[in-house]
C-alpha cells in the first residue's frame, strides 16, 4: 500500500500507528471563566504513563493536579488515577478555553470533562 505518512517507530520497535496534526479547535471561554463555573473537581496538570485500550476505549492515567472548590485551585493532588472510556469522555466536554497552544503536532487548549472517575488516597 502507499504510505500515508501516519506512521511512527523508535530505533529497535516495530511501527505503529500515528498521528500528526491532531488538535481540539479552540473556544470562546478563558481558562479563568470554566474553572470559576467549575464547582468541585480536579484540575490536571501532570499525566503520567499510557493507559488507553483502543479496543474498547478505557482510558486509565496516572495524573496530577491541583483540587478545585467552589471554583477555586485549593491544594495540590498527586499520585492519583483518573479514569473513564475515550468515547464518553469526548462526549462529556463541558467546556472549551480559548488557550490553544501548537507545542507538538497534538494540542489542545483548557478542557472541562464531566464525570471521569479519581482514585487515591488522602
Amino acid at each position: 500500500m502507499a504510505s500515508t505518512a501516519n506512521a511512527g517507530r523508535s530505533l529497535a520497535g516495530n511501527p505503529y500507528t500515528r498521528s500528526y496534526n491532531l488538535f481540539i479547535e479552540a473556544g470562546k471561554l478563558t481558562p479563568e471563566e470554566i474553572l470559576r463555573s467549575t464547582g468541585t473537581g480536579l484540575y490536571v496538570t501532570r499525566l503520567m504513563g499510557q493507559g488507553v485500550n483502543l479496543v474498547t476505549g478505557d482510558y486509565s492515567r496516572g495524573a496530577a493536579g491541583l483540587w478545585i472548590d467552589n471554583g477555586q485551585l485549593t491544594y495540590p493532588v498527586q499520585e492519583i488515577t483518573i479514569a473513564g472510556n475515550l468515547k464518553q469522555m469526548l462526549q462529556n466536554i463541558s467546556a472549551i478555553g480559548n488557550d490553544l497552544v501548537f507545542r507538538s503536532s497534538t494540542a489542545a487548549p483548557t478542557l472541562r470533562i464531566e464525570e471521569m472517575t479519581i482514585a487515591g488516597s488522602d
